[in-house]
């Protein structure tokens, strides 16, 4: 089946890739509601659940693309995708919802997320640029920070409990959601989920990897493009419902907090399993990732709200960027 993938002709290609984002996008979805239903029927707290597994699931469909593409040797791919994601969560998430409706800033987003933001992408720019590539023990370092930062997320909920604040985010609201359903429903949901994203994440490294070839593009301008925003899709269509509900407390948060999840868990695991190569390029569009990332932190600051103004601005300079990669 890959070898048929990855020879088929472009329009076959393109329709095997549009398979490939829905089986990772409903593989994790599935993954979190069987996942999330057993982790409540040994009463897990829905604080726990919501921080680790809904919210490591929608980095799900990244870390089955970045994980496969590390297993078939196409590393470009694998750093591309999550450094893509980032930019377009980033810019184009957030800026989108912006637009439609300002959004506010918690302070946790500016004194923890931000701050870890910018660390991970830093982190990733001088580990991969320290012979260009990410090994086993670049992984190691990635997973304790990413421990780390969970752990922060955590003790910072329970804390802002105890005091009568509001820990909620979107992912504890969505676990808090999560009905218990019967064990033999759980595991089938959760050996479903895991089939659709490894499937999924197959078929989208395969069809991407015959499409870039088809039009001579290169893996990362395709990791960059096609794979990032596909994966990245799911968070822009929640992210744009909850601004037309004028729901979007969350949403800076949620997008940033992805973002750390992408580099520090999905890297993490994909140089884990095989090293990652790192080109120049790869090193430039981190200080691009990381500008940008300071640029909203000071939009955030500011105000302590992003409005329109400013998510004209970031979806005009991620217009700027994608057509700075396509031309280089």
């Amino acid at each position: 089946m890959t070898e048929f993938i990855s020879t088929c002709s472009m329009p076959l290609a393109i329709v095997f890739l549009i398979a490939g984002f829905f089986f990772l996008v409903k593989g994790a979805d599935v993954f979190v509601e069987g996942s999330s239903s057993i982790a409540k029927r040994f009463h897990v707290p829905a604080i726990i659940i919501g921080l680790t597994i809904v919210a490591m699931g929608t980095s799900l469909p990244e870390t089955a693309v970045s994980v496969v593409a590390a297993i078939q040797h196409k590393n470009t791919l694998a750093i591309s995708n999550v450094v893509g994601s980032n930019i377009f969560n980033m810019m184009v998430v957030i800026g989108f919802c912006a637009i439609m409706t300002p959004v506010a800033v918690q302070k946790a987003t500016l004194k923890r997320d931000f701050p870890y933001s910018v660390f991970a992408a830093l982190l990733l720019m001088i580990l991969g640029g320290v012979g260009m590539k990410l090994g086993r023990f670049d992984s190691a370092v990635f997973l304790v920070f990413f421990a780390i930062f969970i752990g922060t997320m955590i003790r910072m909920a329970l804390k802002a409990g105890k005091e009568g604040g509001q820990p909620q985010s979107e992912e504890i609201e969505a676990a808090e959601a999560q009905k218990v359903m019967s064990m033999p429903k759980s595991l089938l949901f959760l050996v479903v989920g895991v089939a659709g994203i490894v499937i999924g994440g197959d078929v989208v490294v395969d069809s991407a990897s015959n499409i870039a070839l088809k039009i001579g593009m290169s893996q990362t301008l395709v990791g960059l493009t096609i794979v990032s925003i596909g994966t990245s899709l799911p968070e822009l269509v929640t992210s744009v419902v909850a601004a037309r509900k004028n729901e979007v407390d969350m949403a800076l948060g949620n997008a940033i907090g992805s973002n750390v999840f992408n580099i520090l868990m999905v890297l993490g695991i994909a140089s884990a399993i095989s090293p990652i190569s790192i080109i120049t390029e790869n090193i430039i569009d981190l200080c691009v990732l990381i500008a940008f990332t300071v640029c909203v932190w000071i939009f955030a600051g500011s105000k302590k709200k992003i409005g329109r103004v400013e998510g004209f601005c970031m979806v005009a300079l991620y217009a700027v960027y994608a057509v700075y990669i396509i031309i280089r």
